[in-house]
């Protein structure tokens, strides 16, 4: 039976290379619509600014065709199905399938098996070649972030014992480092300050974190400095909190396709030990989309194929207007899901998963409407 299923006849290998040449020119037209107006032009103002040389100009244009990619899967796949549904109809070849006894879920078979191809691509590119070009690209630029950052170190209880405050951190070096140490007192719902250090310069271990050029502040019960010294250097975040806090701090300045799939996974579970629930509930919503986004390259190539199954007179303006319509909301809802995920008014796997299941609904929707 597997063998069956698995096998191309003459049907499969004609409908299949038909899909292929549609899909690909329709990947291409919208990698062409994206890619000119804003990269294109950008590039070669800065490549005749003298900021990139011809070779660097073309490579970053290269790098950033996988974040195109993501995309235009599922959009190639939609159009080039629609196209080639909409030609065989138009053309009667569909009738004459059905007339020798083709279901419509043995025709679209060449359908599944090019959209599983695409969804294997989409998941590769979001997993493995959008991080690589993302930080191909960042090297090629010698992009060296800033980053400002607010750690606070907390006992098992969840009390805060100390806040450190990083005004500027690259590459292990930090400068305008502030820490807070709180009281064991608490006064009035608040847990006020012990000491206050302010050190111009420190450095990040695996192990601790080393402070440089420090200024002491004693603090009393009132909040007022009692006592003001120097020090020459000190020790703060010992241990495994040394590690974690740089880690966030690294992580708190990427975007999150600058992460594979492991690294984000990893960058998660620190989230929610940290207690950084925002954080940590647009990231997990990220991670379930790298799942769900490359399904729904088989559900688009579905719908693709019931919006090109028409009868000779229907219409054939009204599926384009739909399919468009279906991308459009598509990629316009996503910043609104990944919303509701960062204040925690949906779960992330539901935020994730309600555009494929909306896709599967209208699916079953089209199926019934045509009546097949």
């Amino acid at each position: 039976m597997a063998k069956k299923l698995l096998k191309f006849t003459i049907y499969d290998k004609y409908i299949f290379n038909q899909l292929l040449v549609t899909t690909c020119v329709a990947i291409l037209l919208f990698t062409i619509v994206w890619i000119a107006p804003e990269i294109l032009l950008n590039t070669i103002k800065l490549t005749i600014n003298g900021v990139y040389t011809p070779k660097e100009a073309i490579l970053v244009l290269l790098l950033e065709l996988p974040k195109i990619l993501g995309k235009a899967l599922p959009v190639g796949l939609l159009l080039g199905t629609l196209f080639t549904f909409d030609k065989l109809s138009k053309d009667s070849e569909l009738t004459i399938f059905r007339a020798i006894g083709l279901s419509f879920k043995r025709i679209i078979r060449p359908v599944i098996v090019l959209s599983f191809i695409g969804t294997i691509l989409c998941f590769i590119t979001y997993d493995k070649l959008i991080p690589i070009a993302e930080k191909t690209e960042q090297k090629l630029d010698a992009y060296k972030p800033n980053i400002q950052y607010i750690y606070t170190k907390k006992d098992k209880n969840n009390v805060p014992q100390q806040s450190i405050i990083v005004s500027n951190y690259h590459d292990g070096k930090m400068k305008k480092i502030i820490v807070l140490d709180f009281s064991k007192q608490l006064y009035q719902d608040l847990h006020g300050l012990d000491y206050i250090y302010i050190a111009k310069e420190g450095q990040t271990n695996d192990n601790y974190w080393l402070l440089n050029d420090i200024i002491k502040y004693e603090i009393s019960r009132d909040g007022i400095y009692t006592k003001i010294s120097k020090l020459e250097n000190m020790k703060i975040l010992e241990g495994s909190d040394a590690k974690d806090a740089e880690t966030l701090i690294i992580n708190a300045g990427k975007r999150d396709r600058e992460f594979t799939n492991g690294e984000l996974r990893k960058y998660i579970q620190l989230l929610k030990k940290e207690d950084l629930d925002e954080e940590y509930r647009l990231m997990q919503n990220k991670y379930f989309q790298r799942f769900f986004h490359p399904f729904v390259c088989i559900l688009l190539a579905v719908m693709g194929a019931l919006l090109g199954f028409s009868k000779p007179r229907e219409q054939r303006l009204i599926g384009f207007t739909i399919a468009i319509a279906c991308i459009f909301v598509y990629y316009i809802t996503l910043p609104f899901f990944d919303l509701l995920a960062e204040k925690g008014v949906l779960h992330p796997l539901l935020t994730a998963g309600i555009p494929p299941v909306a896709f599967l609904l209208a699916i079953f929707g089209f199926y019934k409407s045509k009546d097949l």
